[in-house]
Order: structure tokens, then C-alpha cells, then sequence
């Protein structure tokens, strides 16, 4: 790793130096107000190894207390041409993208980008952004959503969504994502040549599963195809609902496939 990318992933983490991290004496997992943190990055970008970190470090420290921080770590395709294929990259992920750059009025779409509960979005590597924009989501009310366990079927993961309390007057979607927990490449070509990249929470499959108001009768039941290069008894399935038109996120789970 160069000085300078150093020097960026040191900066982008010195803020947690300063947050407490929750323990089980403060705030119990199942108490936490869940918060969707989603990364737009690319294996091909330079800036975004800063960024992956920080979602890392998000991810495995949870350091705001009264927040379950969920994150998606979400890889674009627009980097594959410019000397290396992000193997985990798809063009869906890059329409996610450009639909939240449309409804938050960015300008044109860029990695690396975070977005938290669909509301708030910046550069990935900012920490202390992150971490306003987490404490802020943290104290919106939100829809509790239970995940059943999910069932391994070779290739295919299933589980379904409920909610104990779904009113709402919000119109909005259901999706679900199949995650690798953690995932590591050797980059052999393009801003990264040469260097090991970590990754946490990488999206293999995102589906939209139902309608929000489909909460109000039955549990939505869902099913997700793991690629070949996945492991699906060591993948997470994550739910979430989000208001229509790709708008606030209004509720998120999320469970390993293997309990």
C-alpha cells in the first residue's frame, strides 16, 4: 500500500478512536435501530480501498450506540473497462446507483460512494459523515422486520420477512440481498494492480420480493440463487423496505444463512 492510500485509510478511521463501542452492558444487539449503509465502490477505483475499510470497520466494530449498522457493500461495473474486472461488479448496481444520484440530485455518479438509509450520501471514505449520518438514521422510527431462518437448497437460499407491526402510510418496496460476509482479492491489473483487496458485505444478489403493504396479511417468502463462486452456508441474507422509488429506507434485517 502506497504512503499516501495510508495516509487515507488513517484518516478516514481516527474518528473511531473517539467513538465508545457498544457493548452488551449499553445497548443489546436486538434493541438497536437497524440503519442500511450502502457502498458503491469498485476493485478498479484507487480511492476506494479507504472506503471499503471504513464500511469494515462499520461493519465490525458497530460504534454507534443504538444503531445495528447493516451494510451493503455494492460493486459497479462502470470501472471493469480500465484495465481490471471487478469480479463481484454487475450493471445492477450501477442502475441502484444512478437512481439514488437522480432522486439526491448528484450531479453524475462516482465511487466511492455511501449511502445510509437511502436519505444521505457522500463520499465513502468521509468516517466522520458516516458516523452523523448513522446517529441521525439511528433516531428515525423505523419497521420492525423478523427474518426467518434462511434454508440452504444447493445453490438456492430461502427465508422469508414478517412484521409484527407494518402499518404504514408509506408506499414501499421489499428487496433482498445475498452478501459474502467478508471477501479478499489479489488485483492484478488496472488503479490497483498489485494490491490485496478486503471487502465486507459484498452483494451477490439483490431481488425486489414483494410490496410493503404485503407485510399486512402473510410473511413474504423469497428465494436467492448464489453464484458459483459463493459459499451459500457462509453467505447473510439481508431485507430491507424502502419507500417507493428507490426513497428512504424504512426497515432492515439481517441473518447468516447458518445460524
Amino acid at each position: 500500500m502506497s504512503p499516501l492510500r495510508s495516509l487515507a485509510v488513517a484518516a478516514a478511521l481516527l474518528v473511531f478512536t473517539f467513538l465508545p463501542v457498544s457493548g452488551p452492558a449499553q445497548t443489546t444487539q436486538s434493541n438497536r435501530t437497524p440503519v442500511l449503509v450502502e457502498l458503491f465502490t469498485s476493485e478498479g477505483c484507487s480511492s476506494c480501498p479507504p472506503a471499503d475499510a471504513l464500511l469494515a470497520k462499520l461493519d465490525q466494530t458497530q460504534p454507534i450506540d443504538g444503531a445495528e449498522i447493516i451494510v451493503l457493500g455494492e460493486h459497479v461495473d462502470y470501472w471493469d473497462g480500465q484495465g481490471w474486472h471487478d469480479r463481484f461488479s454487475s450493471h445492477q448496481y450501477t442502475e441502484r446507483q444512478n437512481d439514488y444520484c437522480g432522486r439526491l440530485h448528484v450531479d453524475s455518479s462516482f465511487t466511492p460512494q455511501m449511502i445510509v438509509d437511502g436519505t444521505d450520501q457522500f463520499v465513502g471514505n468521509d468516517a466522520a459523515h458516516a458516523v452523523r449520518a448513522i446517529q441521525h438514521a439511528e433516531q428515525t422510527p423505523k419497521i420492525k422486520l423478523t427474518l426467518s431462518q434462511p434454508v440452504v437448497d444447493g445453490r438456492k437460499v430461502s427465508a422469508s420477512v414478517s412484521s409484527p407491526a407494518p402499518t404504514t402510510s408509506k408506499k414501499g418496496d421489499l428487496y433482498a440481498a445475498l452478501v459474502d460476509p467478508k471477501d479478499t482479492t489479489e488485483v492484478r491489473g488496472g488503479e490497483n494492480g498489485g494490491h490485496r483487496l478486503q471487502h465486507v458485505g459484498v452483494v451477490r444478489s439483490l431481488q425486489r420480493v414483494g410490496k410493503l403493504k404485503d407485510l399486512g396479511t402473510s410473511p413474504v417468502s423469497f428465494s436467492l440463487n448464489a453464484p458459483t463462486d459463493a459459499k451459500p452456508g457462509e453467505m447473510r441474507v439481508v431485507v430491507f423496505a424502502q419507500e417507493s422509488g428507490q426513497g428512504a429506507v424504512l426497515g432492515a434485517a439481517s441473518t447468516g444463512v447458518t445460524p
